[in-house]
């Protein structure tokens, strides 16, 4: 099994994993703008004909350290060139770098360029030339922590070009960002439901065109490499690559034949208009497609091809073309077992390379809103001026035209989102190039006023609590009025309410107010493992009723409830991955900002218990520097900087937490080169670093079997741990330890050898955890 990498834009990373292991690949894991593979050739050379997500593939030929430009020309001199290309070959180079020994990336490429020449001089007696544009070979070289890696460009340039645009306006919207914008609004489902697409500001059409090829069941790469294959690495498979391509011809035949012509877009501007015509027919969709110009102020109907009656006499008895999977099979095994790893996902964001074939619905609605799907990229940029007037304008046309149809808008911010008026059931972060966009999903668009659900309850009371539900509540509303003037001296938004308080109802609830001008509640409901001797039954019975007692007591809406199952083995608690919304919110925390995540993981990017250990840290961080070890999402260190620490360094082995660091400190404008991440193993880190720093807080995991370091138990390791963590300290330097397995014990005496300890717990249980004070225990150590 070999490993490649997949590059996508920034909030587009759990898309692209989901759709890689639909493509057949053995495993997908989220990074930081791209996707760390598992697979073979063979997969790799799919997602280069079959994503619609991925930036580019790249296929790694060498890792080697890079100190310097002379070991980054030797280690690309010491590679066997010609077994890779032919001088009669054309080369480019694409370089990323970071760190201070190679700072250029023009330069960098320049280096790999030179080393390749030498050797194909030297060994073939000829070099090959540069071609930027078209090259034969493309070759990617990233240098990051003094560690080079040469990969092999396997699409030879950006996948998300197509081959079909031949014109486009001003700012267009990237075919694999609009395909994102489409899968986020379930497009997939919609179409298979018998729904129609629909773009009020649609430029040149990326956002139509891209939606008509996925229900076509068109292979995002055909058109853009035709007949040729997309590089002449030596290494790469051509045999197989002209199968893909005659399998994904065949594919697409049968879903043009298929296609519903159910497509709708308008925009102001003629010439946009007939740009996006043009790019219609040379995506081989001619006809598929209504346009019309039109001001969205004036939008007062669906168009034609969308209202009553079009989108039905459209349909067909066709079976919905798969989409994505294994081009090779059709209804496999392994198409299934696919599927269902995908169906564990966000509901309205279910990928397209999910196989979500379907017969369309027979009995689908047949007044002028038939359910679809409203797209829209509205302007946004500098080259664009964002216009909160616009966005209004957006939201009522689309509450005119089609108000019981889904929305994904692409808007610019989260002030420009909410400028629609549109109530968004789903929000993402997502980048279109360096811009943080706010992709919104709206469902329905419409939605009922308050006055109208007012009377709707009046007519129709909620059904009274059951007798355990209100016990829950009474209980719930109990906590509430003792931790009430607490929270309100302290200015506490996000606490615990509810802690297993009835055995039988045995679950913590978590409670999230966002920081914004009209602050909203979220609810985190961990359901404990009950015993095995429990029916499982009367679990969910009790779990629904603890459901509906929360929901009354803090009146929040279903998409503000967060539900998850803990099961406790013998390493402690297991972190899992959930729902994959992408779906943050901003909360504060005495002078900071963080940002949680509600649904896609078990733990939510915020310990609430560990509260006042983190202000304690702000409170003793002005001018010292601040060390995070198992930084986790970094909410120690931005306490640490908005206290004004110096400097802060944060030591994680995970890119998906330090990711989440960074946007952590980034919402709080602490930028710069004094605030370090760095990806590691800690006490390996620790052993080898030779700073120096007055304040550090450690909160390791109780225990830990990544693949990418040794096993850690905190039972086993807590001496070294510390004695290295202690060795870092300056003088009159304070290190804080912390973790939270409850059989933990501490080796006083081995500890006491190289530091003094004082144990602080009582003072770190903040009110809100006083029903269970083992929680976590909490050391403060000094050097002797």
């Amino acid at each position: 099994m070999s490993k490649f990498y997949a590059s996508c834009g920034k909030g587009l990373e759990y898309l692209l994993a989901d759709e890689l292991i639909a493509l057949g690949c053995q495993r997908a894991t989220a990074a930081t703008a791209g996707v760390n593979v598992e697979g073979e050739l063979a997969d790799a050379q799919r997602a280069v004909l079959w994503s619609r997500l991925a930036s580019r593939v790249l296929w790694p030929i060498a890792e080697f350290d890079c100190p310097d430009e002379h070991a980054l020309y030797a280690g690309v001199a010491a590679l066997d060139w010609p077994a890779h290309m032919e001088s009669v070959h054309t080369l480019a180079v694409d370089a990323h770098v970071s760190g201070e020994a190679i700072t250029h990336a023009r330069y960098a490429a320049q280096r790999v360029k030179d080393g390749v020449v030498d050797v194909m001089r030297a060994r073939t007696g000829s070099r090959p030339d540069v071609d930027t544009d078209q090259p034969d070979l493309r070759l990617n070289l990233v240098i990051r922590k003094g560690k080079a890696i040469v990969s092999i460009d396997l699409g030879g340039g950006s996948l998300h070009r197509r081959g079909w645009r031949q014109k486009q306006g001003e700012a267009p919207l990237k075919e694999n960002l609009a395909a994102a914008v489409l899968l986020r609004g379930g497009w997939p489902k919609v179409y298979a439901n018998g729904g129609g697409l629909f773009d009020p500001m649609c430029g040149s059409g990326t956002l139509l065109i891209e939606g008509a090829l996925m229900a076509a069941d068109v292979a995002p790469g055909l058109l853009r490499h035709g007949a040729l294959p997309p590089t002449r690495w030596r290494g790469f498979d051509f045999a197989r690559w002209r199968v893909l391509c005659e399998q994904a011809r065949e594919r697409e035949a049968a879903g043009l034949a298929a296609l519903r012509p159910v497509f709708a877009g308008s925009d102001i501007d003629p010439h946009a208009i007939r740009a996006a015509r043009d790019n219609e027919i040379e995506a081989g969709l001619a006809g598929v497609i209504e346009w019309n110009v039109a001001a969205v102020e004036s939008l007062q109907v669906a168009p034609a091809r969308l209202q009553a009656g079009q989108v039905i006499a459209a349909q067909s008895d066709v079976r919905h073309p798969r989409e994505g999977g294994d081009p090779e099979t059709s209804e496999s095994s392994r198409d299934k077992a696919l599927d269902s790893r995908l169906r564990g996902n966000d509901a309205l964001a279910e990928p397209i390379s999910s196989g979500t074939s379907a017969s369309p619905d027979t009995n689908a609605k047949s007044d002028a809103q038939t359910p679809g799907l409203a797209v829209c990229n509205p302007p946004y940029d500098a080259r664009l001026a964002a216009d909160p007037a616009l966005y209004r304008a957006l939201g009522e046309a689309l509450k005119r035209t089609v108000p019981s149809w889904r929305a994904s808008l692409l808007c610019g911010d989260p002030a420009l989102a909410q400028a629609t008026t549109l109530r968004a059931s789903k929000k993402y972060q997502i980048f279109n190039g360096a811009i943080e966009c706010a992709l919104i999903v709206c469902e329905p668009i419409a939605r009922i006023g308050h006055a109208e659900r007012k009377a709707q309850a009046e007519d129709a009371a909620p059904p009274p609590l059951s007798e355990g539900a209100q016990m829950v509540a009474n209980r719930l509303r109990k906590n509430l009025r003792k931790l009430k003037n607490w929270r309100q001296r302290e200015a506490i938004d996000c606490f615990r309410a509810y802690d297993a308080d009835l055995p039988e109802y045995s679950a913590a609830i978590d409670v999230y107010t966002t920081d914004e001008p009209q602050p909203r509640t979220y609810l985190h409901v961990q359901e404990y493992a009950a015993p095995s001797d429990i029916p499982e039954a009367d679990q969910r019975r009790r779990l629904n009723e603890l459901l509906a007692a929360a929901r009354e007591v803090f009146a929040v809406p279903r998409e503000r409830l967060a539900i998850k199952t803990r099961a406790r083995g013998k390493g402690g608690s297991k972190y899992g991955q959930f729902d994959q919304r992408g779906e943050f919110i901003v909360v504060r925390e005495g002078a900071a900002r963080l940002r949680v995540n509600p649904f896609d993981y078990l733990d939510t990017g915020l310990f609430l218990d560990h509260r006042p250990m983190r202000l304690r840290i702000a409170e003793e961080a002005r001018g010292r520097r601040f060390l995070n070890l198992f930084g986790y999402t970094g909410a120690a260190t931005v306490q640490a900087a908005v206290g004004g620490a110096s400097e802060t360094t944060t030591v994680d082995l995970s890119a998906t937490y330090l990711q989440w660091c960074s946007d952590n400190l980034r919402e709080n404008g602490v930028t710069g080169s004094q605030h370090r991440l760095a990806q590691a193993d800690a006490v390996q880190w620790l052993e080898a670093d030779r700073g120096r720093y007055d304040l550090i807080f450690c909160d390791p995991p109780t225990f830990s079997n990544s693949a990418r370091a040794d096993d850690f138990d905190i039972q086993r390791e807590h001496v070294r741990l510390l004695r290295a963590a202690v060795a870092r300290l300056a003088d009159n330097g304070v290190l804080y330890f912390s973790n939270n397995f409850r059989r933990f014990r501490l080796d006083e005496e081995a500890i006491a050898q190289f530091a003094r300890c004082v144990d602080i717990s009582a003072q770190t249980i903040p009110p809100d955890f006083e029903r269970d004070a083992r929680i976590h225990r909490c050391w403060r150590l000094e050097p002797r």
